[in-house]
Formats: structure tokens, sequence, C-alpha cells
């Protein structure tokens, strides 16, 4: 990597941490505050998310796609926190369970920086629709488009700006090396431009948030009663 991928990656990087603290200045409640109990509840779920973010039993890679995916379910618990009690909670119990796990990584924090953008462009767009459709036609709608979201933003981003930025962090293993992993599984990926995004990052991506959004709809159909008298 050279000295202008570096400052690309640093601006890029730098860019998404701002709008990111500007997103959680824009969601914080005006007429409202943060009150214990909202604090508690959101510290159930963070508690939850830490759960099945951390335990190595509770998170698994796939067959057919390179190993450095994985299959985690710790944006569930955020979901459900957000329809519940707003997006302010979804992206705390996001930050939280990353903050977490951030001393027990085996990315020097790569990996939870990704989750940490992809789970809170999963999240938040969701939590935000179903803030105006406090309804389950308005879960699904808010579920199929921030899974859009998600899926773009996570296949695109990690092909150009991620895998550089784990070459970068990670000694002693190149984009070549990372090309030959993906390649033992698929010999048809060329490159780790848009070759990557559509034979792996999409569908990749995609299958996790069906996956995700699944388990996300029978939960709130268990518990929509509840959740659809919260107001936050």
């Amino acid at each position: 990597m050279n000295n202008f991928d570096k400052t690309r990656l640093m601006i890029v990087l730098t860019a998404v941490l701002l709008i990111v603290i500007f997103s959680i200045i824009k969601l914080t409640p005006k007429d409202k505050k943060i009150t214990t109990r909202f604090i508690a509840r959101t510290g159930v779920f963070s508690s939850i998310a830490v759960i099945l973010y951390t335990v190595p039993i509770l998170k698994f890679s796939v067959p057919f796609f390179p190993s450095f995916l994985e299959i985690h379910f710790d944006e569930v618990p955020a979901f459900i926190a957000g329809f519940a009690y707003g997006p302010l909670s979804a992206f705390f119990v996001i930050l939280i369970k990353t903050i977490i796990k951030l001393p027990i990584t085996n990315t020097m924090g790569v990996g939870e920086l990704a989750d940490l953008l992809y789970s809170t462009a999963f999240v938040i767009p969701a939590s935000i629709i179903y803030r105006y459709h406090r309804n389950f036609k308005g879960a699904l709608i808010s579920l199929g488009v921030a899974s859009l979201i998600q899926v773009t933003v996570a296949s695109i981003f990690t092909a150009f700006v991620m895998l550089d930025f784990y070459v970068f962090m990670m000694p002693g293993l190149t984009l070549e090396g990372v090309l030959k992993m993906c390649q033992a599984i698929n010999p048809n990926i060329t490159s780790l431009g848009w070759t990557f995004v559509f034979m792996v990052g999409l569908p990749f991506n995609l299958f996790k948030d069906v996956i995700v959004v699944l388990i996300t709809i029978i939960l709130y159909k268990n518990t929509h009663k509840l959740i659809d008298r919260i107001r936050v």
C-alpha cells in the first residue's frame, strides 16, 4: 500500500466517522431526556448483542464464502431495541457491543470497525422508518429498505476500503494473499474490485441479511404488541 492509498484510506475512514458522530447528534431526542429506564433497557439489549457477537459458537463461516466473512446475529437485538426505543437506542446497542469486542479482536479492530459501520447502515434506517410506521407492515418495509442499504454499503465498502485497511493493519498479509483465499473458494474471482463485489460481497451480505431479517420478524411478531405501546 503506497502513501496515496494510505492517505485515501484515512480520508475515507475519517469522513465515515464524522458522519456517524453527526448521526448520533441528530438522533438524540430534543424533546425528551435519556432516562434511567432508557439506559437500563438499552443495556439489556446491548448485553444480548455482546453475547451473540463475542461467543464463538454463536457465529459461523459459510463454506462457499471466504473464511474471514462470518454470520452472526448481534443485529437482531439492535433491531428490536430500535423498534421499541428508537434509533438512538439501536445505535448504542451496536456501539457498546463493538467496544466490548475490541479487546479480544483478532483483526486489529478492522473487523469490528466494519461491523460497526455495516450494522449502523442496516439497523438505523430500519429504526427510523419504523418510528413513523409502527405496525407489522412498517416493520417489513423498514427491514426491506434497510437490507438494500446494508447490502450495497457493505459490499462496496468492503471491496474498495476495508480490504485495503485490513491488509494495512495486518503485518505480512497482502491483497494477493486475500485474493488467493477468495479464489480457493471460487476460482472465478479474478480481482478484489467489482468482481469481489458481485461474486462475494453482494451474495454474502444478502444471505446474511435474509437470515437476520427472518429472525427479527419472528421475534417481532411475538413482541410487536408490547413494542407498539412504547414511545421514545
